[in-house]
């Protein structure tokens, strides 16, 4: 299990552990370091500051990989939670694990976070069927 408070809401997340998360996991060795992944480093700079980049040098990557391959929708992390939630409520999960998954302290959250995966799917239907015309 993955076990981490998230520092956004504080909410306690336990995650199980599945095998393709330890084979990512397993690329990147950090002996010695108190986090999981090399993003953030022990030292001078502040942990939280050195997130925030990491995540806009991630996303900067992700932009030109999704160029790269001809992909009209921009990729960022934010596409990866959204495309979670997409899946999951397209599979009729229960809002209640949509929820839990994504972190939010209430289900009020969620809906409107769903509501807003909606109405981008809308807007990319009515362009393919405009398109169409």
């Amino acid at each position: 299990m993955l076990i981490y408070n998230r520092r956004k809401t504080g909410h306690l997340m336990c995650v199980k552990w599945e095998p393709p998360m330890q084979r990512i996991i397993d690329r990147y060795p950090l002996p010695h370091s108190p986090y999981l992944l090399p993003i953030i480093f022990p030292g001078d700079v502040d942990p939280r500051r050195q997130h925030l980049y990491r995540i806009r040098s991630i996303n900067h990557h992700l932009r030109n990989l999704s160029f790269q391959a001809g992909i009209s929708s921009t990729l960022t992390t934010y596409v990866a939670r959204h495309s979670w939630a997409s899946i999951a409520r397209a599979k009729d999960f229960p809002l209640s694990v949509i929820s839990e998954g994504l972190g939010h302290e209430n289900e009020a959250t969620t809906r409107i976070y769903l509501q807003s995966i909606e109405s981008t799917q809308v807007d990319i239907a009515n362009k393919e069927i405009l398109g169409e015309l």
